[in-house]
C-alpha cells in the first residue's frame, strides 16, 4: 500500500524502485509519477488531454497526425508509467482499441488505486515484458506501437535492437508508425544508433526534439517517428515549432548526417541507454 506525507505526497515501494506521486501545486487534479526521483508520468485526471512534459505532446502530435481527427486507432504502448498517452488517446479518439504493457505490477496496482483511468473494456493493462508481449502479438495489428520503457531512468538493452525494432516492425499495419521516445545527451551516440537502427526496418522517418538536446548540447528526449510511408513532416514541424518550448524536426538529409555512421544495434551488443547526468531531475514538491 502506497502511504501520504508531507503535502499528500504518495510513496509506496513498487517492483523497480521507490515511487512517488506529487500534486502539481499549479493544476488541481494533476500529478506526477516519479521512480527513484526520476519524471516518469505527468497526469491530469480533470483534462487528459492537458500534457505536461514536452516530449509527450510530440508523441501526441505524432498520433493526432495518423489518421483525421477522432478517427479510432489501435495502438500498442510499450511502457505504461500513469497511463498518460492512453489516457489523451481515449479522449481524443473514442472507441480507439488501446493495448498497455508494464512490467511493474505494484506501479499499475498503484497508479490504478491513486490515479484510476476511466473503466474502457478498450483500454486493457498487462503486466509484462514489453518484448514478450511484442513477440506474441499478432502481425498489422496496430496502428502505431509506442515505445516509452524505463527502468532506473534508462531504456533497457533489449528493447534497443534490430530484432526488437523487427518485432515492432512486424505488428505494424503498413501505414502505421513506430513511435519512440529516446533519451539521450552529449555526444547523441546512443541517439543516433538507435535512428539507424530503426530505420534499417522502418526506413521512413524522422525525429523531434529541442535544437539544443539535437546538436548534442544537452541530455533530453527526442522523439523517433517510423514508418514505411512518409511521416507527417510539415504538420509536425509546425506542431513542435508552435509547442510551448519550440522545437525540430530532422528528417530527410539531415537525418541521414545525424545517423551517418552509427553502427545498427544488434541483441548480441545491445547495451541499456545512456543514463541521465547526475542531479539532471528535480520537482517541485
Amino acid at each position: 500500500m502506497g502511504r501520504r506525507r508531507a503535502a499528500d505526497t504518495v510513496t509506496a515501494r513498487v517492483d523497480t524502485g521507490l515511487a512517488e506521486l506529487v500534486p502539481d501545486p499549479d493544476r488541481p487534479g494533476s500529478w506526477t509519477l516519479l521512480l527513484d526521483g526520476a519524471p516518469q508520468s505527468h497526469v491530469d485526471l480533470t483534462d487528459p488531454t492537458h500534457l505536461e512534459f514536452e516530449y509527450v505532446r510530440r508523441l501526441a502530435a505524432a498520433i493526432d497526425l495518423l489518421a483525421p481527427a477522432g478517427a479510432p486507432l489501435r495502438v500498442l504502448h510499450l511502457g505504461g508509467g500513469a497511463l498518460t498517452l492512453p489516457r489523451y488517446v481515449a479522449a481524443t479518439r473514442p472507441g480507439s482499441g488501446q493495448r498497455i504493457v508494464e512490467v511493474d505490477g505494484a506501479l499499475v496496482e498503484l497508479v490504478r488505486r491513486e490515479l484510476p483511468w476511466p473503466a474502457d473494456f478498450r483500454l486493457r493493462v498487462r503486466v509484462a515484458d514489453a518484448r514478450e508481449v511484442l513477440a506474441a502479438s499478432r502481425d498489422a495489428g496496430y496502428d502505431a506501437v509506442v515505445t516509452d520503457v524505463f527502468a532506473g531512468a534508462r531504456t533497457p538493452a533489449h528493447l534497443t535492437s534490430v530484432e526488437y525494432a523487427a518485432e515492432v516492425a512486424r505488428v505494424l499495419r503498413p501505414g502505421g508508425f513506430c513511435l519512440a521516445n529516446v533519451a539521450d545527451g552529449p555526444p547523441l551516440r546512443y541517439a543516433r544508433a538507435q535512428v539507424a537502427t530503426v530505420r534499417s526496418v522502418l526506413p521512413r522517418a524522422c525525429l523531434v526534439g529541442d535544437a539544443a538536446v539535437l546538436r548534442g548540447r544537452r541530455y533530453g528526449n527526442l522523439v523517433l517517428v517510423a514508418g514505411r510511408v512518409e511521416p507527417p513532416v510539415p504538420e509536425l514541424t509546425r506542431r513542435a515549432a508552435g509547442d510551448w518550448f519550440p522545437g525540430r524536426v530532422l528528417a530527410g538529409e539531415e537525418l541521414d548526417r545525424f545517423a551517418g555512421g552509427a553502427p545498427v544495434v544488434r541483441d548480441a551488443d545491445a547495451t541499456d541507454s545512456t543514463p541521465p547526468p547526475p542531479g539532471i531531475f528535480s520537482v517541485r514538491r
